[in-house]
């Protein structure tokens, strides 16, 4: 017992786990929010701007039951508004693109919540699981992959190991107990981080599995007919008509989602984690054409990246160096020493 405990101690702390999957929820999630922010720009101002329904004294009331805060609400103004819409719009282009990820993922956090507090009783839900993410993500070190911090630090590499090896030897300093407790802090925070997002995950999965069980219409096979017969959830009516035309398969769609998502906690560590997951990847894609519920199916997808192992990002972005190596290789002609495809490790990183 005491091995184990010292093993998983060990893990939590010698090294951060699983940063790409952090970096493909950090660019999944900025670009989704982005995409979802440059589509209602049309109607920004009738969902969120001082035009709403859900006017800013309503909103403010709410929060006086709820303890909810929007930086939104903070004035009445038409030009304020549109510049925290102008703001939100470049957090979260920074955020997809890792650039100092520490503080930007604050301001996307931030971001995320006072939309979402603004008009809570608009938005079709996808949002709800960005929103936890966006919470949970500013604890990860989700910008050492894939972002411009990363490349920032490696044209930093060469420089420091210089500085390293020129320094004299001696007893380490404040300094330097400082940092490796820095480190260490960093190290904890973003495992323990990855740990409570893919629970997240689970809960949802699990969750909505069990709530399925205990309804008639999912136990019949007949619940997502009447979901494609709802005109809120039919952007497609004739696509809605012809898959509700069969009905086998319509009541077979519907026990293998319940199958899913109740499944899907216990497979996690087998190998039949793949297969689920590609079936719910098909799931989700269906929910987002079906039911035009993308900002929710998209959110869900890139959740379920969590699960994916380190070696498959791995061998992604090997691909993509070899890749883009040969292309400039033709380009040019000849490869530098440039535009060699090693990179220098980070420190305290995997992958």
């Amino acid at each position: 017992m005491l091995t184990r405990i010292g093993a998983l101690g060990s893990t939590v702390t010698d090294r951060p786990v699983y940063l790409h999957a952090a970096a493909v929820l950090r660019i999944g999630y900025g670009l989704l929010y982005l995409a979802f922010l440059l589509r209602e720009f049309p109607h920004r101002d009738e969902i969120w701007g001082p035009g709403s329904a859900w006017t800013p004294a309503l909103a403010s009331q709410l929060f006086d039951q709820t303890g909810w805060f929007s930086i939104l609400t903070l004035s009445d103004s038409q030009v304020y508004f549109e510049l925290c819409y102008s703001a939100a719009l470049v957090t979260s282009a920074l955020f997809m693109l890792g650039w100092r990820t520490r503080v930007v993922s604050v301001l996307f956090a931030v971001v995320v919540a006072s939309f979402h507090a603004r008009a809570i009783y608009m938005t079709d839900g996808g949002d709800n699981l960005i929103l936890l993410m966006a919470v949970y993500l500013p604890f990860t070190a989700c910008g050492r992959r894939w972002s411009l911090d990363a490349r920032r630090t490696r044209l930093r590499v060469p420089r420091a190991e210089a500085g390293v090896l020129a320094a004299s030897p001696g007893t380490p300093t404040l300094r330097h107990h400082l940092r490796a407790a820095c480190r260490l802090l960093i190290t904890v925070l973003h495992n323990c981080a990855m740990f409570v997002i893919a629970a997240q995950v689970c809960i949802v999965y699990g969750s909505a599995g069990l709530y399925k069980v205990q309804g008639g219409s999912w136990a019949n096979g007949t619940a997502l007919h009447y979901v494609m017969n709802l005109e809120l959830f039919r952007p497609w009516p004739a696509l809605s008509f012809m898959v509700d035309s069969h009905p086998m398969l319509v009541t077979v769609a519907c026990y293998l989602t319940v199958l899913l998502q109740v499944a899907f906690p216990f497979v996690l560590f087998g190998r039949l984690k793949y297969p689920v997951l590609t079936l719910l990847l098909g799931m989700h894609t269906g929910i987002a054409v079906l039911m035009g519920l993308p900002l929710f199916s998209g959110a869900m997808i890139i959740a379920d990246a969590v699960f994916i192992p380190e070696r498959f990002y791995t061998s992604v972005g090997h691909l993509w160096q070899r890749t883009f190596n040969r292309k400039g290789a033709a380009g040019t002609g000849a490869s530098s020493p440039a535009d060699s495809s090693f990179v220098p490790p980070q420190p305290g990183s995997v992958g």
